[in-house]
């Protein structure tokens, strides 16, 4: 690595002042044609060279004959009154642009000096010219200056993100999770949604790792630490909606009575979306043996290299659409759906496939019972899949997402009902093999028994979002009885007045349930507040999954940091960097040096 060279107040004499970068290096810029040369050129032969053969001058000057010449901040300042950019800014603006593209596509930052910056130099002298080529090359796009930029742009995303937070008229509802990244390190993860003028705003808040243990009090101190450090108080958070283990992020964990305790009014809420991971509790004996043994296949022909190789060879060879299988995860909702569907679809090949490795998994797998289980876990499966499908979306609530559960759980009886016929049509799987009335009996009895648990389970576990009669005036107030509300009921009056209004119910025909009682609360803002309230905690973990997926794309083997929080919300966040902001303090930086 070569020596930095220093600058010297006697290069002033060859009209030549000082520029330095973030990381301390110091560069000679002419200021009579305003060009910045490298810091191997801060040499007094180099920079004489320049002033004699460009402006055929004569050195000598002191550092008092530069006052009366206007330096290269006055004049950016200038070309700034007239609506033109400097050399400057532009310089930094385009080096700011490609730390913001290389962030947002997930990449690495060694991306830009490595490939991108000598493919555009190639480009420039091929397309452009050598001039073009040499104002390119003055882009700053270094691995630690991405990094710098990145971390920069990060910085003001989350100040706008706690601006937003500290004006919001309501407290905000928090998303939290916990997950283990590539290098075993606990991340912990989190979301808010919170009320800008006249919308519900969900936004990245943080994603920082629990660097001793991962427990309910550790969740708990960072979370809490992260508010403190930016100077808000906790008790703006109305409401946390978490996922994870139980004894981290449970109900009944630590962190959660640790909220309680700073936060007494808070409600904290579980993540609707594992309604398999109930299902699997709520299984029979036999049906959970057909469930371990669909695992144990999965694991014989995926576990083992040369068995998945033959698998793929075998496949092939017959044509058959699905050559994979999927891993069984447990920390993927549609995972169990989607390989019981594979499984049974390729039922007959895979059976060939264990005869032909004289495996021992054989004799259960051709059962017949366990293939009439095995279709009634897929159709079952598959009937959760959708469930959960259908809130793997931003912007669900606890009451749009009880309304699903709800809708979900009313069938129930109407496939009790059925089942007792032996008609099987909502099972299309197990209505297309089960052929005799004898087979039909045994396995009706058996999901008669499990639905009716499920059915008292899904009661039990998810009554979150579940509104009182008097309440449902939020999710329609025009069609609403209002006998249903006592009439010492303060906001009756303001019910009445909103029904009698033919703009109100335009705009309630027109925009969704959180916009239109957004949009309330300068007409009556205790009817929105009311339902603002119900509609703004989380009621799934969807986003901080999200996140996690991202995760995977920034700890690699060869991107092992331990804190990514900065490049993971400038990936994900929805907000934009102030640009012209951060450049002018920049340059004001630079100027103090």
């Amino acid at each position: 690595m070569s020596k930095k060279r220093k600058w010297d107040d006697d290069y002033v004499r060859y009209w030549f002042t000082c520029t330095t970068e973030v990381d301390g290096t110091q560069r000679p810029q002419c200021v009579l044609c305003n060009s910045v040369f490298s810091n191997a050129d801060l040499r007094p032969s180099k920079l004489s060279d320049h002033f004699n053969r460009q402006h055929g001058g004569i050195g000598g000057h002191d550092l008092n004959s530069l006052k009366h010449v206007p330096t290269p901040s006055d004049q950016s300042e200038t070309l700034k009154a007239f609506g033109v950019a400097s050399q400057e800014d532009t310089l930094l603006q385009a080096s700011y642009q490609f730390a913001y593209l290389c962030a947002k596509e997930k990449n690495p930052h060694t991306i830009a000096e490595k490939l991108v910056k000598p493919c555009a130099l190639e480009i420039a002298q091929i397309v452009l010219g050598p001039d073009a080529q040499k104002k390119l090359q003055q882009v700053s796009l270094s691995d630690d200056v991405i990094h710098s930029r990145i971390d920069e742009m990060s910085q003001d995303i989350l100040q706008q993100v706690l601006e937003d937070i500290k004006a919001s008229p309501l407290k905000v509802g928090i998303q939290l999770a916990e997950t283990t990244d590539m290098d075993d390190c606990s991340q912990l993860m989190a979301f808010v949604r919170y009320i800008k003028e006249r919308e519900i705003v969900e936004e990245f808040l943080f994603c920082e790792p629990l660097q001793l243990t991962v427990k309910g009090k550790a969740v708990f101190n960072l979370f809490r630490d992260f508010f403190l450090k930016h100077k808000i108080a906790l008790d703006v958070c109305g409401s946390v909606c978490t996922d994870g283990a139980s004894s981290i992020l449970g109900e009944n964990s630590e962190f959660v009575s640790c909220m309680k305790k700073e936060v007494p009014h808070i409600v904290i809420t579980h993540c609707l979306l594992n309604p398999h991971e109930l299902v699997t509790k709520t299984l029979p004996t036999k049906l959970r043996d057909a469930l371990f043994t669909v695992v144990r296949v999965i694991n014989f022909i995926k576990g083992r290299a040369p068995n998945h190789r033959l698998f793929q060879a075998f496949f092939e060879e017959i044509g058959i659409e699905y050559s994979v299988l999927l891993f069984h995860t447990e920390m993927r909702w549609l995972s169990r759906g989607q390989i019981l569907t594979h499984i049974f679809e390729m039922y007959e090949e895979i059976n060939q496939f264990l005869h032909h490795q004289s495996s021992n998994l054989v004799d259960g797998f051709e059962n017949k019972e366990f293939k009439i289980h095995l279709a009634y876990l897929a159709d079952l499966f598959k009937h959760l899949n959708e469930l959960s499908a259908s809130m793997q979306r931003t912007g669900m609530n606890t009451v749009s997402a009880r309304e699903k559960l709800s809708a979900f759980v009313r069938k129930f009886p109407f496939w009790l009902k059925q089942i007792e016929k032996r008609n099987f049509t909502n099972f299309p799987f197990l209505e297309e093999i089960v052929v005799s009335d004898n087979e039909a009996i045994c396995i009706a009895a058996e999901i008669t028994v499990h639905l009716q648990q499920l059915s008292n389970f899904f009661h039990g576990y998810f009554s979150v979002g579940d509104l009182d009669e008097a309440s449902k005036w939020i999710l329609d107030p025009f069609l609403f009885n209002l006998d249903f509300v006592d009439d010492g009921y303060l906001m009756k009056n303001d019910l009445a007045e909103l029904r009698a209004s033919g703009q109100i119910l335009m705009e309630f025909e027109t925009m969704n349930l959180e916009d239109f009682w957004c949009a309330q609360f300068t007409v009556f803002p205790s009817l929105a507040k009311t339902a603002l309230k119900i509609l703004i905690p989380f009621a799934t973990t969807y986003l901080c999954e999200l996140g996690f997926s991202s995760l995977l794309h920034f700890k690699t083997k060869s991107r092992s940091y331990v804190n990514m929080s900065d490049d993971i919300r400038v990936a994900i966040s929805k907000k934009v960097p102030r640009f012209s902001d951060i450049i002018e303090q920049k340059l004001q930086l630079q100027k103090s040096l």
